[in-house]
């Protein structure tokens, strides 16, 4: 089974900015393993860096320091580096070809956040006929409040995985995933 990684929006907005991640716990460790695991494993790597369409966004403003890659993530091996403007990792980027070309059957999900850019491209993934794996201790979200309500971190992130898993995606945790590459 030809598989590759996508490390999705970890970038220093989510650890030093305005939206730090705070669930679960160990995210940002699991996801260099994965990483690390993934290079030696000779698994195609692709992370992905957002920024916002509007160049006086507060959040993910292209060129600002909290739009850079968190520093272990940037010295990390990758194969491809995408920059996107929506949630979807696959919307107006290479990401596709760059799979179909790679004979790639099965995408690997992990990074940020868990119900935003994450669930969007595993249902991207899905809907183009990848199967997807998604790494449950290395995506991660934060706590929401807006107008339609509040939600802490677990319960948001422990719903998407439950959603993803019923249809879309293989939820996994990293070391099931880890034993899938020897």
């Amino acid at each position: 089974m030809n598989r590759a990684l996508l490390v999705i929006d970890v970038q220093r907005e989510y650890f030093d900015g305005a939206l730090p991640i705070s669930h679960p716990s160990g995210h940002l460790e699991q996801i260099l393993e994965v990483m690390d695991r993934a290079h030696q494993a000779k698994i195609p790597t692709a992370v992905i860096r957002h920024h916002q369409p509007d160049p006086n966004s507060p959040i993910f403003q292209r060129g600002s320091k909290m739009w850079q890659l968190h520093p272990e993530v940037e010295r990390r091996p990758r194969d491809l580096l995408i920059d996107k403007q929506l949630p979807g990792s696959f919307t107006g980027t290479a990401l596709e070809d760059w799979l179909k070309q790679l004979q790639i059957q099965t995408v690997t999900i992990a990074g940020y956040m868990t119900q935003m850019c994450c669930d969007t491209t595993a249902r991207q993934a899905f809907h183009r006929g990848f199967q997807v794996e998604f790494l449950n201790d290395a995506t991660g979200t934060l706590a929401v409040r807006n107008p339609a309500g509040s939600v802490t971190a677990e319960e948001l992130h422990r719903s998407i995985l439950v959603a993803q898993q019923m249809f879309i995606s293989e939820v996994l945790p990293s070391l099931a995933w880890f034993d899938r590459l020897r």
